[in-house]
């Protein structure tokens, strides 16, 4: 997924701490266009918070009526530095990339797409969807990765489950008393991820590493996590130091993303769908891909953004550029 922010802002993102043993982090709304588009809830980054472990960016939509918003159209636009993970509750999604890959995001399949040094690839709702509800995480890849080539990977977990509930890691690994499941996904740090069904009254107990963040997305039901209750679309982040997370919901039935992963200790400059390390970075990034698509002048021998095939949307001019120099936002301590 684009972010289609007009002005978006630059974030220098480096994880820090809650006093508070759960930090409720409250979405706010983005449009995917003009008046009539779909919207989504983003509740990262933000200034309250910008990363939990490696992950960056956290949008989440629907239940959406495809026939009224248009659904999820976003034509080619380009990547650097990070991960896009694809995770949908309800209908479909067609994604075209520039490193050759086509696939159909489905329901309880997981896509992860590596932009690495460059890539570029549309995301456009099927023909047939009628309901589009899910949600689209990007994750920031190390120094050491970053410059990587670019990658796809496509996972369908086996869930596991009981009466009470259903729990499918699409990344990482998490358990919950003798039950576990490890996805083998690959990721360069480490990074969980799983969606969570709870029936009314449920509780579980999640054991995870003491050494990760976790974050916990409410999609519907009522839940408390550590004792500490969600609105739908909260997100609650529980810091490095926790080794159980406690779930339990209210008299409806409870749908969730749990997400986590070590710290990742870098400072990292996202801004629009780049993630860099510098002013200076950021702006070729954007240079580059300008001149690519020839919405600007510029050398575009490097090609860094990737072939796309023919008879498509045309692709997404970046935005522009902020009037000052892209400046470090630090989580709060």
């Amino acid at each position: 997924m684009s972010n289609l922010e007009q002005a978006p802002a630059e974030i220098d993102c480096c994880a820090g701490e809650s006093r508070a043993e759960v930090e409720t982090l409250e979405p706010r709304a983005v449009p995917l266009g003009g008046p009539r588009a779909m919207t989504v809830f983003r509740t990262l980054p933000q200034k309250q918070r910008s990363l939990i472990g490696a992950w960056c960016f956290l949008d989440h939509y629907g239940p959406d009526e495809v026939e009224v918003t248009g659904g999820m159209d976003v034509p080619r636009h380009p990547h650097t530095g990070l991960q896009t993970v694809s995770w949908l509750f309800t209908g479909g999604i067609n994604h075209i990339d520039s490193a050759g890959h086509e696939a159909l995001v489905r329901p309880g399949e997981v896509n992860l797409m590596t932009a690495g040094h460059g890539i570029s690839h549309s995301e456009i709702v099927t023909a047939e969807t009628r309901v589009l509800h899910g949600a689209q995480l990007w994750t920031a890849l190390p120094d050491s990765a970053r410059n990587m080539p670019p990658t796809f990977e496509n996972y369908r977990p086996e869930p596991l489950h009981t009466d009470q509930w259903t729990m499918s890691v699409f990344l990482g690994s998490f358990s919950i008393g003798e039950l576990s499941s490890t996805s083998p996904v690959q990721t360069h740090t480490e990074l969980s991820g799983a969606e969570i069904r709870l029936q009314p009254g449920a509780e579980v107990f999640i054991s995870v590493p003491s050494h990760h963040e976790h974050g916990v997305l409410l999609d519907s039901g009522s839940l408390q996590v550590n004792g500490h209750d969600l609105k739908v679309r909260d997100l609650g982040f529980i810091k490095a130091g926790c080794t159980t997370l406690h779930l339990k919901a209210g008299d409806e039935p409870v749908l969730a993303l749990l997400i986590g992963g070590e710290p990742l200790n870098e400072n990292i400059l996202m801004w629009w769908n780049f993630v860099g390390r510098t002013h200076e970075e950021v702006l070729a990034f954007r240079a580059q891909w300008q001149a690519e698509i020839g919405a600007e002048p510029g050398d575009a021998s490097e090609d860094r953004f990737g072939p796309f095939p023919p008879n498509t949307p045309d692709p997404l001019p970046a935005p522009a550029l902020p009037t000052v120099r892209l400046r470090p936002r630090v989580n709060p301590s």
